[in-house]
């Protein structure tokens, strides 16, 4: 069985163009996986020299595309994260992210309405647990909450993101067949009882270009990822990141 959450890209997709001097990475086979272990005392001061994430879609045993098989740049997204500091924070149920300057908040209101039963009233499922997007509509950050068996059949609960594989596995999951993968990397964040593990993917589909993260607490899978498209990842590339791999699930 095949299960897919789609993330829309922007709340108004605008039709993309073309660049001339398009700055973006080289694509990786994934072979190319690498690791990358981060140890800060603090929940989320990162100012990291590994990518962030932010999503287009999850696909649950979606085939993962081949790519060309291409030596990762030394000069690449990797070194593209801001501190995000002086940005506001929200704090949604479990996480919290950081928001790029400018950004409006997108959420979808609660739907009392669309829920009733019985038993009395009862919300609607949001879409999205968080949703912000520049003031064009172009530029999205969104975070997604889902239970972990519904992206990956298992009887036991999910209690971190390598349960449900290696960071290769688990772009099976997260990144959608038909993608260029960018990037891939697994950060380890200290927390009070030990080391959180995010998985982060930075891909290219349909003229977007994507970044995002995930990690998994108490069966819960949490994805948060910032979208745009391609002709504007060169300019605003590095602050979408930034916005990604700030996520912390609390």
């Amino acid at each position: 069985m095949v299960m897919a959450i789609l993330l829309s890209l922007s709340p108004h997709p605008p039709k993309p163009h073309q660049n001339p001097n398009p700055s973006t990475p080289k694509p990786i086979s994934l072979s190319a996986f690498q690791s990358t272990a981060l140890f800060n005392s603090s929940r989320r001061q990162l100012i990291l020299n590994a990518p962030s994430l932010c999503f287009l879609s999850l696909i649950l045993n979606y085939p993962v595309p081949k790519s060309r098989a291409e030596t990762l740049p030394s000069k690449s997204i990797l070194s593209g994260i801001a501190n995000t500091k002086s940005w506001s924070q929200f704090y949604g149920d479990g996480f919290a992210i950081r928001v790029p300057p400018q950004f409006a908040d997108i959420t979808e209101p609660e739907d009392y309405n669309a829920g009733l039963s019985l038993y009395g009233d009862k919300a609607k499922p949001k879409t999205f647990a968080a949703r912000f997007a520049s003031s064009d509509g172009s530029e999205v950050v969104s975070v997604v909450i889902r239970p972990s068996n519904q992206l990956k059949i298992t009887f036991l609960e999910a209690k971190d993101i390598t349960d449900f594989g290696s960071l290769k596995e688990a772009a099976r999951i997260f990144v959608p067949g038909g993608s260029t993968l960018y990037s891939a990397r697994t950060i380890k964040i200290k927390e009070d009882e030990g080391f959180r593990t995010y998985y982060f993917y930075e891909f290219g589909r349909d003229e977007q270009h994507v970044a995002l993260v995930a990690a998994v607490n108490s069966g819960k899978a949490f994805i948060a990822g910032a979208t745009a498209p391609q002709s504007k990842w060169g300019d605003d590339g590095v602050k979408l990141r930034s916005a990604a791999v700030s996520l912390t699930v609390l």
